[in-house]
């Protein structure tokens, strides 16, 4: 081997490794393994998968039957410095309403160990990155729920963790107080390049969000990998059409064409040339305007469909 080349091995941030929790002989979690590195990780499951006793045990707030948790090879339990490189937004409602988002930002970074004239500088920058900086000196008990959750993933930031690990960031939210939660989560980590352990029970923030997926199930790792592995291109075409749709069902399926309706769409099985041949053809003879034609990509969802389980809605504030 050359001299000059070099190997440098890359510790992966979170290492879980065969961890198992028992509660009075409930197994919570049994032998799971994965990793976590750069990019935002969803972790899914139902009720009880075992999903906020991981993250309880990461923490260093639960102790495991067996196995470990380790931040860049140690444990939180172990050395409470570790816990200064992670950063944690609970679920529930959990601030002080009587204490100003700049009060309370300012009083957890110098927990962490911020000098208090930096504390109050980065108090100050992260609920400007949170879109909280005008309501700054308000008392947090007037705030929406929106605004709510914009603090709690500020506390999260304000001491400039390495990891952060988010349990349900959109509960309680409207579809567009996800979305902008959503975009605030992603511009966490392109903009501060933190990793993100992002715990969710909806399949499409997931689905929009993440570039890995965790699956829980019953305490035990069902799935992994990357999301795009999951929702990667399928041998069928997606078609929607301005006018006589049924016309062009009926044309297509002359041509002995598998045909399935969903919704306002019809998707077409197969993705040779014929197919498209025979889609050209149905259009003319029907008279039906093509508005859009493409290959069909998996929702996230049917992972689970699959397997007879449906996460896709699953009820906001259960402990998961």
């Amino acid at each position: 081997m050359s001299a000059g080349l070099r190997f440098v091995v890359v510790e992966a941030l979170l290492s879980i490794e065969n961890l198992t929790k028992e509660y009075k002989g409930v197994v919570a979690l049994n032998n799971v393994s994965f990793e976590v590195s750069d990019g935002i990780t969803g972790i899914l499951g139902e009720n009880g998968a075992g999903k906020s006793t991981a993250i309880k045990i990461v923490l260093g707030l639960l102790e495991p039957t067996s196995g470990s948790a380790k931040i860049l090879g140690e444990t939180a339990s172990e050395n409470i410095n570790v816990r200064s490189r992670l950063g944690y937004m609970p679920e529930h409602d959990c601030l002080p309403s009587n204490v100003t988002a700049a009060e309370f930002l300012t009083h957890m970074a110098e927990l962490s160990g911020l000098p208090p004239s930096h504390a109050r500088s980065r108090a100050a920058d992260t609920l400007r990155h949170a879109g909280l900086f005008e309501e700054r000196y308000r008392s947090m008990g007037g705030y929406s729920t929106g605004m709510k959750q914009r603090v709690k993933l500020a506390q999260a930031l304000v001491h400039d963790p390495a990891m952060i690990l988010l349990d349900e960031p959109t509960a309680g939210l409207d579809p567009a107080g996800r979305e902008e939660m959503l975009d605030l989560v992603r511009k966490t980590h392109r903009e501060f390049g933190i990793s993100i352990l992002f715990s969710s029970h909806l399949m499409a923030d997931v689905e929009r969000t993440c570039d890995r997926i965790v699956v829980l199930r019953g305490g035990r790792l069902v799935q992994s990998g990357e999301v795009k592995s999951f929702t990667e291109e399928t041998e069928a075409v997606y078609i929607e059409v301005d006018t006589n749709r049924q016309g062009f069902i009926d044309a297509l399926q002359r041509r002995r064409v598998e045909v399935t309706v969903d919704g306002g769409g019809i998707y077409v099985e197969g993705s040779d040339e014929s197919v498209y041949d025979h889609v050209r053809d149905a259009l003319v003879e029907a008279e039906a305007p093509l508005r859009r034609m493409g290959p069909r990509r998996r929702a996230l969802t049917e992972l689970f469909e699959r397997d007879g389980e449906d996460f896709s809605g699953l009820p906001e504030g259960v402990d998961q």
